[in-house]
């Protein structure tokens, strides 16, 4: 049996210097993001997003990222699951990278809006029309009694609109994380790791590097 707390890499790859980011965070993950990429990492944009439940209880999975730009992080999904009820509670999120192959993690931290219903639909008809379908036969986050009972809805939902644009459900669209704080994470030997912070300050961002 494998002895979990023996499990430890000591990270050398890269080291992270105020003097090799640029001033803007957006950029700045741009460019790690294409490395990422280009470093054929499984999944680049897949993020761990956290929310809290109406009780103060932190509830995390994995989502995956489809656009950033200066507004800000966006993901969609159904807004009656599980997440999209929290985040209507508490429109607070967090948002976590990890890119282990190059030994990096981003940490995003803000508040949520939704996005436009234009630009939702816009993402929504760029989708395959199976992924299209499976917006509607799911009800995010509900109790099922077994696998077939979304496989016939799926069946039902293809004949319906076979030959057919597919409209975009009324409670799916996208979520905009807005943040105030963003991390990156450069591993290095010793557990001496460094991690260089964004911070939103009176409309400026402001680096400061925190202590490992």
């Amino acid at each position: 049996m494998t002895k979990i707390a023996d499990l430890r890499k000591n990270y050398t790859q890269a080291g992270l210097l105020e003097s090799d980011v640029v001033a803007n965070p957006f950029e700045q993950f741009q460019l790690w993001f294409e490395q990422a990429v280009a470093a054929d990492i499984l999944e680049p944009n897949a993020m761990t997003l956290a929310t809290v439940t109406a009780e103060g209880k932190p509830s995390a999975r994995v989502v995956l990222l489809k656009a950033v730009d200066e507004r800000g992080f966006v993901f969609y999904t159904n807004y009656n699951s599980q997440k999209g009820v929290e985040l209507q509670n508490c429109p607070y999120a967090a948002l976590v990278f990890l890119w282990g192959d190059l030994e990096r993690q981003v940490r995003v931290e803000g508040r949520v809006e939704l996005v436009s219903e234009s630009e939702a639909n816009d993402y929504f008809h760029s989708r395959p029309p199976s992924s299209q379908l499976g917006a509607w036969a799911s009800e995010q986050s509900t109790i099922i009694h077994d696998r077939s009972v979304l496989e016939q809805r799926l069946q039902q939902l293809a004949a319906e609109y076979q030959n057919r644009e597919i409209p975009k459900p009324p409670h799916w669209g996208g979520v905009r994380v807005i943040p105030q704080e963003i991390e990156f994470w450069q591993g290095r030997p010793s557990r001496l790791h460094d991690r260089l912070r964004y911070q939103l300050v009176a409309g400026k961002w402001q680096i400061d590097r925190l202590s490992p």
